[in-house]
């Protein structure tokens, strides 16, 4: 369903287990930068109504998700960590169109934002799997659902907002370039991406 052309290492599973303050940490704050995504392209393009309807709730969504992550660090008497820079995002930002029309630049946005939730979504979905602690599964099993339907919408609003051909084209550039990130940052178990 996702397209994703590289899965994880399977590895990046049992890092995470070794470093669960550090991943909790990097959790958070990938909760709270797609919060602050959706409320700057709303901020943005406030014309485009039926993108500013169908994000709204996901900013209140994805708050709750930060808040989730907060409360789990809390429950195991870990601390919040400083946010680091996260390479992945950066990485597909560079790759990132910024020439082209006003609704170029937002195509090339939401599929930047379709590509972060289908990885995000693949990696909850290990976590969902393959972690020991029977809670974390089930803690992770329901971002993995949020990530996919973020996804989805992501890619229906490129869809609606750019011509599809070109869309899809587009986002198979993506995924074959994101593939490469993958391929090139190293395997940590301290980062979500």
């Amino acid at each position: 369903m996702l397209g994703l052309k590289l899965k994880t290492d399977p590895r990046w599973v049992d890092l995470t287990e070794k470093s669960l303050e550090e991943i909790l940490t990097d959790h958070a704050y990938c909760e709270q930068k797609a919060a602050t995504s959706c409320i700057s392209l709303i901020q943005q393009y406030p014309e485009r109504e039926r993108m500013v309807d169908e994000l709204a709730p996901v900013v209140t969504e994805e708050w709750g998700h930060f808040r989730m992550v907060l409360r789990e660090l809390k429950n195991r008497n870990l601390k919040l960590g400083s946010q680091r820079k996260d390479e992945y995002v950066n990485a597909l930002q560079k790759f990132q169109k910024k020439d082209g029309s006003r609704d170029d630049r937002l195509v090339e946005k939401l599929l930047v934002f379709a590509l972060i939730e289908a990885r995000s979504c693949e990696r909850f979905r290990l976590l969902s799997l393959g972690l020991e602690d029977e809670y974390l599964r089930d803690f992770y099993h329901q971002f993995m659902v949020a990530e996919a339907n973020h996804y989805k919408m992501f890619i229906e609003l490129a869809r609606e907002y750019g011509d599809p051909d070109k869309v899809n084209a587009r986002w198979q550039e993506y995924l074959e370039h994101e593939a490469q990130i993958m391929e090139d940052l190293e395997l940590r178990g301290d980062r979500m991406h």
